[in-house]
C-alpha cells in the first residue's frame, strides 16, 4: 500500500516541482484557500499560539500574522517540493548568505560544526550551503513513515550535496567520522518542544517558560564542536538571505544550557522581526510551566 500510494503521488510532484515560480505561486494560493478557509489545518494551535505568546497585539493583528503565517507554510511546502527539479543556479539567486566568510573561517579551526536553525522563513533551502562547504554536512530529521518516500527526500538532499540522518543515529554518526577524522557541520533545528520526559532545561521563549531541546548542547560538548546559528531572513515571495553568528569556538569552557539559551534568545529575535514567517502549527508551548 505504502508503495502504491508512493507511485500515485510522486508523477504530482514531479509535475507541481517543474512549475515555473510565477505558476508555482499562484498554486500555492489555491493551497492557501484549501488549507486555511475550507480544511482549517491546525488552525485552533496557531491561533492559541500567537495569543500566549503576542498578548500585546490586538487580535486584528494576530489574524493578520494568522494568515500571513499560513500562506508562508503554503508556499515553503511548494517551494520543498521544488527542490527536487530546482538548479543550482536558481538556488543560489533565490537563497544568499550574507556572510558565508564567517562560516569559511569556522572550518579553518578543524573542528566539526555544528549549526542550530530555527523552523523560520526557509530552514528547507539551507541545504544549498553544501554547495559552498568544505566539510561534509548532515542535518537531524524525522524519519518519515513512509519508507519510499522517506528515501526521496534523502535523495532530493543528496542533489546539494546534504545527508540525513535521524536523532537515534546522530552521535553513532558523530563518533564514526570522528574517529575516521572526517570534518563534518551538523545541522539541529531545535527550536521545537522535546518529549517531556527527556526534557532537561527550561528556558523562557517568547515569555513563556518551556522545555528546550539539549541535544545539539550536549553533543557539541561531547565531540568538541565549535557552535554556530544561522539566521534566516524572507526577502520576499521565494527569495532568502541568510546571516552566520558564531556562538562558541570553546563550548567545553560553556556554562551547561547557556548555548540553548542563547539559541532561543536568537530564534525570539528573528520571530520579533516578522512573526508571520515562523512555524506556528507545532504545539512549541504545549509543557509551559504554569
Amino acid at each position: 500500500m505504502q508503495f502504491l500510494v508512493y507511485l500515485l503521488v510522486y508523477p504530482i510532484l514531479w509535475l507541481i516541482s517543474i512549475l515555473p515560480f510565477p505558476l508555482l505561486y499562484a498554486f500555492s494560493d489555491g493551497v492557501y484557500i484549501l488549507i486555511y478557509h475550507i480544511i482549517g489545518y491546525r488552525k485552533k494551535t496557531v491561533r492559541e499560539n500567537l495569543a500566549l505568546t503576542l498578548p500585546h497585539l490586538s487580535k486584528k493583528e494576530r489574524l493578520d500574522i494568522e494568515k500571513k503565517s499560513f500562506h508562508h507554510l503554503c508556499d515553503m511546502f511548494l517551494e520543498m517540493i521544488k527542490t527536487m527539479s530546482i538548479s543550482e543556479e536558481e538556488m543560489n539567486k533565490r537563497f544568499q548568505y550574507t556572510n558565508l566568510q564567517v562560516y569559511l573561517d569556522l572550518e579553518k579551526k578543524g573542528k566539526n560544526i555544528a549549526l542550530l536553525c530555527a523552523h523560520y522563513a526557509s530552514y528547507e533551502w539551507v541545504i544549498s550551503m553544501n554547495k559552498k562547504i568544505t566539510f561534509e554536512g548532515y542535518a537531524i530529521y524525522k524519519k518519515i513513515a513512509n519508507p519510499y518516500f522517506d528515501k526521496l527526500v534523502k535523495k532530493i538532499r543528496s542533489n546539494f550535496n546534504a545527508y540525513l540522518i535521524t536523532t537515534k543515529e546522530t552521535a553513532k554518526v558523530i563518533l564514526k567520522n570522528k574517529l575516521n577524522k572526517k570534518l563534518s557541520t551538523y545541522g539541529f533545528a531545535g527550536d521545537q518542544s522535546p518529549k517531556i520526559n527527556k526534557a532537561h532545561h527550561f528556558t523562557t521563549f517568547m515569555g513563556i517558560t518551556v522545555p528546550v531541546h539539549t541535544g545539539a548542547e550536549m553533543l557539541a560538548k561531547r565531540f568538541d564542536m565549535n557552535v554556530i546559528f544561522l539566521k534566516v531572513k524572507k526577502l520576499k515571495r521565494g527569495y532568502y538571505q541568510a546571516t552566520f553568528e558564531v556562538l562558541s569556538e570553546n563550548v567545553k569552557s560553556v556554562p551547561d544550557y547557556e548555548i540553548s539559551d542563547m539559541f532561543v534568545k536568537r530564534v525570539e529575535k528573528q520571530i520579533a522581526e516578522a512573526p508571520e514567517y515562523y512555524l506556528w502549527t507545532h504545539k512549541r508551548w504545549k509543557h509551559k510551566e504554569v
